[in-house]
């Protein structure tokens, strides 16, 4: 008897054994320990791209100069990032996958496409979640520091238009507490105030104040003019914010798309080299 058949025989399984259980068509560890590996990789790198200072936001500024700090660079650091990530995550999960024995090789393909697509989706899902909930609580943050420096800006002017050596503030709480009103009604509108309203406050500080009527009504003027343009400065910033989200929702969704293929297409090319080595 030759050495190869001897070798045949010893290959051949036996017939007195149970049939061993083929491997399941989902792996559902592999594509957990990718999605793990691809969610670390990200934590990875968006540190280390905020410390390159890709990530320049701050919730303590106003909306729209928070918002429009996101450059191409931090653009392009996303890209990277989002890329990388799906790489590693897809072909760790190619190569910690079972070997599927019998097999066709159009049907491996698909499942290794899956694998890595599914540990993709797993990742970005966990990392959405975990962002939007950021999302909330620095944008809650920067429209509270907005309204917040909002109101100091018109208790300065109301301070403004009383202005006065001898003024008794706590007398002048409840005059300037209108005066602030009726400016705030009148911004709101992005115009100046009514002639009735502009009158009335031009006597208010001309009786408040003790100063003459004509710097009462320089006083309003000046007032009037700075909360008009604050108002009108505060539509541009919103407007320039939500530009500049729009444009980094673009392209995050076309690199998150990207990610995905390239998550699959990784995890095949692991799959791959899981199977040449038994």
């Amino acid at each position: 008897m030759s050495i190869d058949i001897v070798e045949t025989e010893l290959l051949q399984p036996d017939p007195s054994l149970p049939a061993p259980a083929p491997a399941a068509a989902f792996s559902s560890r592999a594509v957990a320990a990718g999605a793990l590996a691809a969610i670390a990789m990200t934590l990875v790198l968006f540190t280390l791209g905020s410390g390159l200072g890709f990530a320049g936001t701050s919730p303590w500024g106003k909306v729209g100069d928070t918002a429009a700090k996101l450059g191409i660079a931090a653009g392009i650091w996303l890209i990277v990032t989002q890329w990388l990530s799906a790489a590693v995550g897809g072909y760790l999960t190619g190569r910690l996958r079972r070997r599927w024995i019998g097999t066709n090789t159009h049907e491996v393909f698909f499942r290794d496409t899956a694998h890595g697509f599914l540990a993709w989706a797993l990742a970005t899902a966990i990392i959405g979640a975990a962002a939007a909930a950021t999302s909330v609580a620095t944008t809650g943050g920067a429209a509270a520091a907005s309204a917040a420096a909002a109101a100091q800006d018109l208790a300065y002017d109301t301070d403004t238009l009383y202005r006065a050596p001898s003024a008794d503030e706590a007398a002048l709480g409840l005059v300037k507490a209108e005066a602030a009103r009726l400016l705030a009604a009148s911004s709101a509108r992005g115009a100046d105030p009514p002639a009735d309203d502009r009158a009335y406050l031009i006597a208010s500080v001309t009786s408040h104040a003790g100063v003459a009527p004509a710097e009462a009504d320089r006083r309003v003027t000046l007032v009037t003019k700075r909360e008009k343009d604050a108002a009108a400065g505060a539509k541009v910033a919103a407007d320039k914010a939500r530009q500049v989200a729009a444009t980094a929702a673009i392209i995050t969704a076309l690199s998150m798309m990207i990610g995905a293929f390239i998550a699959s297409a990784i995890a095949v090319l692991g799959g791959e080299v899981r199977d040449r080595h038994v």
